[in-house]
């Protein structure tokens, strides 16, 4: 399907499943850095879902209703990404992608991690697995967005046939050792791995363009996904976080609220073997040039946690940094701005 089909298609899914009380409420949280009445702030979003491609979330989270129409030109969209997500990797890019424990597999030489299916293996092995770890996180095998995610203190599984059947139940049957991560991470938020996303796209003479690098922290629970609690900050070239966190609900943060850590200025520790791992493992994917990578930093080095087919945007909303200009220039320099902007 070519791209001004994906997105008249986008367009007639998106007036088919609006939702009124989810654009006010949304329309709400604009109110936080504009003044203008809700019949205005509703008129401009779905406004810019037409001439911007924008989604409605990324209007609120990325303040564009204090920008000027150059300004607001300027940002990557979700709807954006949905096109090249759905141009740019193959169809077999959800199967390579969106199984877990495939993945777990192709790439068993950069997750650092044990893990095992708790469906496939006999009470004897998942205790002898538990035995192994003090603790073990507990996901979905196709999950996405952080949802079903748990994690377990072993020392409390006294029934493993018990434990193991509830895992089933709950459609939590992919099980890892859950990794330690570098003190320079823990001093940010110790109770959950803080993750790196880095957006790569790898082009068709096999040069790897690293168009987006983010520090996702948790936030009082036990994972760092923006969709459930977590906060971001954009990162530089070289790996420092250049802004205070924002989460989902467009709270800023410039310190930490549990640990009171500032967030702009972290360095993620082995940032450049992070990129070497990325440019590496982004080979094996001939037919997904486009993904969004997640890395943990553990002590030894960054392990591998997964790669989306399908990656969120991250940009800095201007409130938070100061800046009114998104990072559409990244994806149009990476990919070339014909393909971005749907010009063929």
């Amino acid at each position: 399907m070519d791209q001004k089909r994906l997105r008249v298609r986008y367009l007639f899914d998106r007036a088919r499943r609006l939702n009124p009380t989810q654009l006010i409420e949304l329309a709400r949280q604009v109110k936080r850095v504009s003044k203008a009445p809700l019949p205005v702030i509703i008129g401009d979003m779905l406004w810019c879902s037409v001439r911007y491609e924008m989604g409605f979330r990324d209007y609120v989270v990325w303040d564009i209703r204090i920008l000027k129409a150059r300004e607001r030109a300027t940002w990557m969209t979700h709807p954006k990404a949905f096109r090249l997500n759905k141009t740019l990797n193959g169809p077999d890019s959800k199967v390579i992608l969106g199984d877990k424990a495939r993945f777990l597999t192709d790439f068993a030489d950069l997750v650092r991690r044990e893990w095992l299916d708790a469906a496939a293996v006999s009470d004897d092995e998942l205790a002898a697995f538990l035995g192994r770890h003090a603790r073990v996180i507990a996901k979905p095998a196709a999950g996405e967005g952080g949802a079903g995610i748990a994690i377990f203190d072993t020392a409390n599984i006294s029934d493993v046939a018990a434990w193991r059947a509830e895992r089933i139940e709950k459609d939590q049957t992919l099980l890892e050792q859950v990794l330690t991560q570098h003190d320079d991470l823990n001093a940010v938020y110790p109770d959950s791995v803080n993750t790196v996303r880095m957006i790569t796209y790898r082009d068709p003479q096999g040069e790897l363009h690293v168009i987006a690098s983010v520090l996702r922290i948790g936030n009082g629970a036990v994972i760092d996904n923006f969709a459930s609690g977590g906060m971001f900050t954009m990162l530089d070239d070289d790996g420092v976080a250049l802004y205070p966190g924002v989460d989902k609900q467009s709270n800023i943060y410039r310190e930490h609220p549990v640990t009171g850590t500032t967030i702009a200025g972290t360095r993620v520790p082995f940032y450049p073997e992070v990129v070497s791992m990325i440019a590496e493992a982004a080979k094996r994917l001939p037919t997904v040039p486009y993904v969004g990578w997640d890395i943990a930093i553990t002590p030894e080095g960054p392990a591998l946690i997964e790669a989306n087919h399908n990656s969120s945007v991250f940009q800095m909303k201007p409130s938070a940094s100061g800046i009114r200009t998104g990072l559409l220039y990244r994806y149009r320099d990476a990919i070339g701005a014909d393909i971005v902007d749907n010009r063929r």
